[in-house]
């Protein structure tokens, strides 16, 4: 079992920067990828990022690449992902993931352990 607690959502304005934190417990935490997700009001859950156990390999989805960045800290066990030049449609619920796995997904079938999610909203 991993319990998985996000935090640093909050209102920003359009150009701003977050960075959203999960802190993991339980089982080793290296030994797990960690993904980001979101969802939008009305939306399906989308993949925005992920990162294998060493942090060695990150992937990212094409809305969000460039701006967005992902990255751990194994002696902390916990998992970030900096948010810069934010806009209005990256508005919602954002979730962290982990999966058993050391192939990292896109899929969010393939994560087993969810947060509770932090909500992010950009204004124009």
């Amino acid at each position: 079992q991993v319990q998985l607690v996000e935090s640093g959502g909050e209102l920003v304005q359009a150009g701003g920067s977050l960075r959203l934190s999960c802190a993991a417990s339980g089982r080793t935490f290296s030994s797990y990828v960690m993904g980001w997700f979101r969802r939008a009001p009305g939306k399906e859950r989308e993949f925005v990022a992920a990162i294998s156990w060493s942090g060695s390999t990150t992937a990212y989805a094409e809305s969000v690449k460039g701006r967005f960045t992902i990255s751990r800290d194994n002696a902390k066990n916990t998992v970030y992902l900096q948010m810069n030049s934010l806009k209005p449609e990256d508005t919602a619920v954002y979730y962290c993931a982990a999966r058993g796995s050391k192939y990292y997904s896109r899929s969010y079938d393939d994560y087993a352990y969810w947060g509770q999610g932090t909500q992010v909203t950009v204004s124009s």
